[in-house]
């Protein structure tokens, strides 16, 4: 199990998606993301959301992410952000989002 301060540990931040385009270069169908997490600024994340999502959907979606994971590369790329999301049996992934608006940067808690 899992301790309360290990949670803690986590920096988990609402950002604003601002840009959202195929990645390329992953070997599993993926997405490049640039998210704007306001005072700890724009980040981008590698995210494999092609089954469900369209880039055009992506934009604008306050989407929740790790904030303090190690960057990863994933091809020709680095992932600096793990975008959270709910995984179906069958590999698709449902975006965890915002009931309401948020401020970019806000943190979860």
């Amino acid at each position: 199990m899992a301790t309360i301060d290990e949670f803690a540990a986590l920096d988990l931040r609402v950002g604003t998606v601002l840009s959202a385009k195929l990645h390329p270069t992953a070997r599993k169908p993926a997405y490049q993301l640039e998210i704007d997490f306001g005072p700890i600024g724009i980040k981008w994340s590698s995210a494999q959301l092609t089954a469900l999502y369209q880039p055009a959907d992506l934009v604008g979606l306050q989407i929740v992410a790790v904030t303090n994971f190690p960057p990863r590369r994933i091809g020709d790329f680095v992932s600096e952000v793990l975008v959270l999301g709910a995984m179906q049996a069958d590999g698709r992934v449902i975006l965890l989002t915002t009931e309401r608006p948020a401020m970019p940067g806000d943190r979860i808690g």
